[in-house]
């Protein structure tokens, strides 16, 4: 395994850390907040950001993409983690153009993935239904009706879902609910008669939408792959999206601790800087040696989404994913401790990384659930 970025992945990771820094600091995320932006992003920062090939990074090369691979991509999203910025890579490049890629027709990737790598399209996935994660839950219906389908239910925890050009649609054509045959994905046009979105505001101020649907109509064309066989490109997919989250909450865990760090330096009690303290430096000290212990778990992850030969990706994926979810948990508790009683208040920033933290640690599966998944694909 390789811990180290080649020259092309470092060029893009500094690239990307000067681009946020500038374009897209935190003080970026509280404007959008504060006046209740109607879109959750900035969309000439998304136009500078398709300019730099961000959207491009992992997408094949005939339809635009640089074929750069989810390893430099990762370093991006360590950026993006950072500065906390609102954008639509996840949904739209990550797990919309992943499922085209994995699923599409020749027709569909033409019209989608050239669209996507420009910036110049937006797309969500509709798979969540329950509470927690779990795509074999999914029992939105999709059945067969005059020649094409009709699809009945509802999703929730759609990211970008309110500011999409189209939906991508995990329904149940065969089973019930837990098993993983039987799932199949649709493309939706969020005009189309029977869809009605609502923006929902998360936590971390960030875009969801909840999605109904009641009787919409679609022909065989809006199908993406087979019918009923839809499951193990969906989790490639998602393997892909929990490594990138994951590298998303270790730029956000360090980002954190740097600050803390700073402030045990700059806070001053009893006539010494607080950092002075034994306890507080042992506290420091084990929240380093996690970060980056989680550095390496996600680098493997990384490396094996880029490796089609792979055959533990998806458990690497799960080990990423819970051990960034796990530590998110404690070292963004930690750093807002450590900051004391105006941790928790809206004057610091670091609030703002605790809230981003949570929202993530959640997304795709959190600790408890991709503990599980890793001693089930162990055999254990």
């Amino acid at each position: 395994m390789a811990l180290l970025l080649n020259e092309e992945q470092r060029m893009l990771r500094d690239s990307a850390q000067t681009f946020l820094d500038t374009r897209s600091p935190v003080a970026a995320l509280r404007a959008l907040r504060d006046r209740r932006d109607e879109r959750g992003y900035d969309p000439e920062v998304w136009g500078a950001i398709a300019e730099l090939g961000w959207p491009a990074c992992a997408l094949p090369e005939a339809y635009g993409g640089l074929g750069v691979g989810y390893q430099g991509l990762g370093a991006v999203f360590e950026q993006v983690g950072r500065t906390l910025a609102a954008t639509p890579l996840l949904s739209t490049v990550v797990l919309g153009a992943g499922l085209l890629t994995e699923l599409g027709s020749a027709a569909q990737r033409d019209l989608w993935l050239p669209r996507i790598a420009a910036g110049e399209a937006i797309l969500a996935l509709a798979l969540e239904e329950t509470p927690r994660h779990d795509p074999t839950q999914a029992s939105l219906r999709a059945e067969r009706e005059s020649g094409g389908w009709r699809l009945d239910g509802a999703k929730e925890f759609v990211l970008d879902g309110h500011v999409a050009d189209a939906l991508l649609v995990v329904a149940r054509s065969a089973g019930v609910a837990g098993q993983s045959h039987g799932l199949s994905v649709f493309m939706v046009d969020p005009a189309a008669p029977g869809v009605r979105i609502e923006r929902t505001w998360m936590v971390d101020s960030r875009n969801a939408a909840r999605v109904q649907l009641a009787g919409v109509r679609l022909g065989d064309d809006a199908l993406l792959g087979a019918p009923d066989l839809a499951f193990d490109a969906l989790e490639r997919v998602l393997d892909r999206a929990r490594a990138l989250a994951a590298a998303e909450l270790l730029g956000v865990i360090g980002e954190a601790f740097e600050r803390t760090v700073r402030y045990l330096k700059e806070r001053v009690q009893f006539d010494a800087p607080i950092g002075a303290f034994q306890a507080l430096q042992h506290r420091a000290a084990r929240l380093y040696v996690e970060r980056e212990l989680l550095r390496s778990c996600v680098a493997a992850a990384l490396e094996a989404a880029d490796d089609a030969s792979a055959g533990d990706a998806a458990a690497l994926a799960s080990l990423a994913k819970a051990r960034a979810s796990d530590l998110s948990q404690h070292a963004l508790n930690e750093a807002v401790q450590m900051h004391g009683g105006v941790g928790v208040t809206d004057a610091l920033d670091i609030g703002l990384f605790l809230k981003r933290g949570r929202v993530l640690q959640q997304a795709f599966g959190d600790g408890a659930y991709h503990r599980e998944r890793y001693a089930r694909l162990r055999g254990f």
